[in-house]
C-alpha cells in the first residue's frame, strides 16, 4: 500500500513516528506533516499567506516533509504538489488526547482525515485518549490490523473511521472493540484572565469535558469502558429528516 500520514501535532510529536514505525514495514509510508501543532483547527486552510515546506529527519526513522499550514493543507499539497502516486490510504494522527463527541468537529486530525475522503481516498483518524504517559502500543498494534483488513476488505466510499483507543498501561487491558456512534458531549470552557507586561488583557481558554450518560453505542461510554471506539463518519450535513417541516414555513422573497 502507498500510505500518508498526517496529524495536527505536529510532524516532530512522538505520536506520529509511533504509527510510521507501526506501518512502515510492509507499506510505503509518507510523511507529509505541519511543522508545529495546529490542534483545533478542523477543516481550516491556508489562503491568506503562502505555504512554506521543508524537509524534515525524525532520528534517522523516517524522512517527512514540514508544512507551515493545517493538516488539510498538507493533505491538498500531498495530493497536488509533493507525492509522484495518489496514496491509497491516509492515516492522521496518531493524536495525543481523545477526539470524540462534538471534539471532532474542532479537530484537526479528523479535519487531515477528512480531506482525503473528500478526495476520495479512504481517510482514518486516530487518537490515544490522554494527554500525559501516553502508552502507544495498543494505538499501534490496531491501526497496523486496521490497515490490513482495509487493504483486503476496503471501507464505503465517503465515510471516515474516527478511532480513539484507550490509553492503557498494558495491551491486555483493551477490552475490545466497539462500532460506536458520535456522542454530543461537550466540553465546559474556562477562561482563565491574565494581564502581559504592558497592561493588556488576554485569556487562555481551558476546560474539561462534560460527562454524559450514554450506551455502549457512543464513543466516549466504549472508551471509558477500554474499549476501542471506531465511528464512521460523513460529511454531508443536510437534516433530511426536517427537510418538511422548512418546507412549511412557506419561506418568501
Amino acid at each position: 500500500m502507498n500510505i500518508l500520514l498526517v496529524n495536527d501535532d505536529g510532524i516532530a510529536a512522538p505520536g506520529i513516528a509511533a504509527l510510521y514505525s507501526a506501518l512502515c514495514d510492509f507499506a510505503a509510508v509518507h510523511v507529509i506533516a505541519p511543522d508545529g501543532e495546529r490542534s483545533a483547527v478542523s477543516h481550516g486552510i491556508t489562503l491568506d499567506k503562502p505555504i512554506s515546506v521543508r524537509k524534515y529527519l525524525r532520528d534517522g526513522l523516517f524522512e517527512g516533509i514540514a508544512v507551515s499550514g493545517s493538516p488539510a493543507d498538507c493533505v491538498k499539497l500531498a495530493l497536488n504538489e509533493l507525492l509522484d502516486r495518489r496514496p491509497d490510504l491516509v492515516l492522521s494522527g496518531i493524536n495525543l488526547g481523545c477526539n470524540s463527541g462534538l471534539n471532532v468537529i474542532y479537530s484537526g486530525t479528523v479535519g487531515g482525515a477528512a480531506e482525503a475522503v473528500f478526495n476520495g481516498i479512504p481517510g482514518i483518524a486516530i487518537s490515544l485518549t490522554t494527554y500525559q504517559d501516553p502508552n502507544w502500543e495498543p494505538a499501534q498494534a490496531f491501526a497496523r490490523k486496521l490497515v490490513q483488513r482495509i487493504a483486503e476488505r476496503g471501507i464505503p466510499a465517503g465515510v471516515l473511521l474516527n478511532v480513539n483507543v484507550p490509553n492503557v498501561r498494558e495491551s491486555a487491558e483493551i477490552a475490545g472493540i466497539r462500532i460506536t456512534e458520535q456522542g454530543m458531549a461537550q466540553w465546559q470552557e474556562a477562561f482563565y484572565k491574565r494581564t502581559d507586561p504592558k497592561g493588556r488583557t488576554y485569556y487562555w481558554m481551558s476546560g474539561s469535558k462534560k460527562e454524559t450518560p450514554g450506551n455502549e453505542t457512543i464513543d466516549d461510554t466504549a472508551i471509558k469502558n477500554n474499549y476501542i471506539s471506531v465511528t464512521p463518519l460523513q460529511f454531508n450535513l443536510t437534516a433530511y429528516a426536517e427537510m418538511k417541516k422548512i418546507q412549511m414555513l412557506e419561506l418568501e422573497y
